[in-house]
């Protein structure tokens, strides 16, 4: 894994993780070693950047769940910048976009964090 293979920008506790055009069996693991590296920095929202991503198989799924559970875990947040439509219908098929917020653009992402409920 490294920093060339999958950028991260930071703005405060915000971190945008970029992934490839294709997330796969050959990424997947390094994307989610990517994602949870942000996480343990202190991201409070981390944001999955598909944007430019136009295939994802369920090892890549599998890789934004991971992700998804170890923020929940620690009080943090997941979305997902996606618009291709054929990354957006297997995300519909497995259900991934009932568990994790997907929006269009990275911007859209970027927008309000909900506040914490306490319990």
């Amino acid at each position: 894994m490294s920093e060339e293979e999958f950028p991260v920008r930071w703005s405060g506790a915000t971190a945008v993780v970029e992934l490839p055009a294709e997330v796969d069996l050959t990424v997947a693991d390094a994307a989610r070693e990517a994602m949870l590296a942000a996480l343990n920095q202190g991201a409070a929202l981390l944001v999955a950047d598909m944007t430019a991503t136009t295939f994802c198989d369920s090892s890549g799924i599998t890789a934004i769940v991971r992700a998804a559970r170890r923020a929940s875990a620690g009080g943090a947040l997941v979305r997902v910048a996606a618009a291709s439509p054929a990354v957006l219908r297997v995300f519909s098929l497995v259900g991934i976009d009932r568990l994790i917020e997907i929006r269009p653009t990275v911007s859209d992402a970027l927008g309000p964090v909900p506040a914490q409920e306490q319990t």
